[in-house]
């Protein structure tokens, strides 16, 4: 089965290709399938972003196309930069400056979730669906792997940078709803394995 994922964001498009290739998904860009557009995420919750990317990539494809939208809810910073997660700093320092902002929290007020949403489209329909992974802001960044908050993100003793992409996607918020995205295939196309 192939899906078109509605985004312009490589590690995106790598992270879901390696999550749902062993499930017998082929994932391709929307610009490998013709679709080079870059819609306005103006919604104020990620489910309502990530049906803004997929709607418009559908309407020039019409094939089954997901989006993804995602970002980083600090419980001290009452949510933030949550759906503002790419534009709460200039590219590459997102990280300084969470850490900043963060400098005095102690340890147990750093509680923090990466949130995923993600929407399907096809000729029978649309959905979203929302997955999760909790864990902490450190209070430095660590690791070489992974991108955007993943320095700063703890998942037990290590950092979303310090683990290996599989580790990471056993158990981020985009592998566990990519993986419901595969029970949704699942249920409209039969087996695919």
């Amino acid at each position: 089965m192939k899906v078109v994922m509605a985004t312009n964001n490589a590690n995106k498009l790598r992270e879901a290709q390696e999550i749902l290739a062993p499930l017998g998904i082929e994932v391709i860009s929307q610009r490998e399938a013709g679709a080079d557009v870059e819609p306005e995420e103006n919604g104020s919750t990620f489910s309502e972003n990530a049906m803004i990317k997929a709607k418009a990539v559908f309407d020039i494809v019409h094939c089954p196309v997901f989006a993804d939208d995602s970002g980083l809810c600090v419980q001290a910073l009452d949510g933030r930069p949550g759906v503002y997660s790419a534009r709460y700093a200039p590219k590459g320092e997102e990280c300084a400056k969470l850490l900043a902002e963060m400098q005095d929290i102690p340890e147990e007020q750093r509680t923090a979730s990466f949130e995923c949403c993600i929407a399907y489209i096809d000729e029978n329909g649309c959905g979203t669906f929302g997955a999760s992974c909790v864990g902490r802001i450190g209070t430095e960044a660590r690791g070489t792997n992974g991108f955007g908050y993943d320095p700063v993100f703890y998942y037990g003793e290590k950092s979303l940078a310090e683990m290996t992409a599989e580790e990471k996607n056993a158990i981020s918020h985009r592998g566990h709803a990519l993986r419901m995205l595969y029970e949704v295939y699942q249920k409209r196309y039969g087996e695919i394995c």
